[in-house]
């Protein structure tokens, strides 16, 4: 096919997307209103005549507007699988950057916190909230497999397999990437209704299953809930404190620390319980272990951007210095946020 100028390009695209909105053939007229090119009806329908002399465009019926050919869909959705495969190495070479970075600050920030307080800490590395679908990128791994590549709110790229019960080829995908990317981009999971699942699984007609499936891996990408980073210091700080130094109570605790999964246990249950300070405080018997109840627990939440949220924590004897251990929490809160929001 003859290359495409700027202009023509431009047009062509906006047919598209106008089409892809309304499923109505597209005038002129319309795409004079929609672009940034500032020509006039006449010019456009010059250029438009030419799309379709070109095979990109095709006009149903005398009067109509056109639609996309398919040679037009094939140019549209290369150049966007082009564009959208780059966004995505870019966006993993960055999270990897900034997440090396992340990992070497709260590991030294626990370190600080458990020698500014003299007790046990624990901080987590940060997880993501309402995250909203930005892209989906299907392509096949082999007759039967598609490979779904989700990004979602917070450049977080989850890749899931989907097999298949029937093969598919490629122009069918083309067409469910179209029609995923129109029809789910910027969403949240409860905004995907019921209805509109079924009308998805309506366009799509013998994939309709196909839909279902990768509709499901985009609820899992959005409410994934991976192993949870969580970094220690200070678990020796316990031996400071009688009440808790014995032989049993300290071995648990260190266990607890050592094995993890009671923090993360922990952590998750005060997920939605903080007051509006966003400092929850367990005192003893209100811990939901047992190896803490003679402990208190102080959690903080800190938040970065693009709903980033992960946990501080602090771990001692019911007769904490309560002041101390919530300014260190309010004084650490404050400098996350300039390190990683603001350098």
């Amino acid at each position: 096919m003859e290359v495409l100028d700027d202009r023509k390009r431009k047009i062509l695209k906006a047919i598209i997307r106008t089409y892809l909105e309304t499923g109505e053939p597209v005038g002129s007229r319309t795409i004079s209103k929609y672009t940034d090119l500032n020509l006039s009806s006449a010019t456009i329908r010059n250029e438009m005549s030419d799309l379709e002399d070109l095979g990109y465009i095709v006009q149903p019926h005398t009067s109509a507007g056109r639609i996309p050919s398919d040679v037009g869909y094939r140019l549209y959705v290369d150049e966007l699988m082009q564009d959208k495969e780059k966004e995505v190495a870019d966006i993993k070479e960055m999270m990897i950057e900034k997440t090396d970075r992340m990992e070497r600050v709260l590991k030294q920030v626990v370190k600080v916190l458990a020698s500014n307080t003299n007790y046990a800490t624990m901080i987590t590395g940060p997880s993501y909230n309402s995250n909203k679908v930005k892209f989906i990128q299907l392509s096949k791994v082999n007759d039967i497999q598609v490979l779904a590549v989700i990004v979602v709110e917070g450049n977080i790229v989850k890749n899931h397999i989907v097999d298949l019960t029937e093969p598919i080829d490629d122009d069918a995908i083309l067409k469910l990437n179209l029609l995923l990317n129109t029809k789910l981009n910027g969403l949240t999971i409860e905004e995907i209704s019921l209805g509109m699942i079924t009308k998805l699984r309506e366009r799509a007609g013998e994939h309709g299953e196909l839909v279902s499936d990768i509709i499901d891996a985009v609820a899992d990408a959005i409410s994934d809930d991976e192993d949870m980073n969580v970094y220690t210091s200070g678990t020796t700080n316990i031996f400071k404190y009688p009440e808790l130094s014995d032989s049993t109570r300290a071995s648990e605790l260190i266990s607890a620390f050592e094995e993890k999964q009671q923090l993360v246990e922990l952590i998750r249950d005060t997920v939605g319980k903080r007051e509006s300070t966003g400092i929850q405080v367990y005192i003893g018997s209100e811990s939901p272990f047992q190896t803490m109840r003679d402990c208190s627990v102080v959690t903080a939440t800190y938040e970065l951007d693009d709903g980033v949220k992960g946990t501080i924590g602090i771990i001692g004897p019911k007769r904490m210095d309560y002041e101390n251990v919530v300014d260190n929490l309010k004084t650490l809160r404050s400098q996350l946020d300039k390190i990683f929001n603001r350098n």
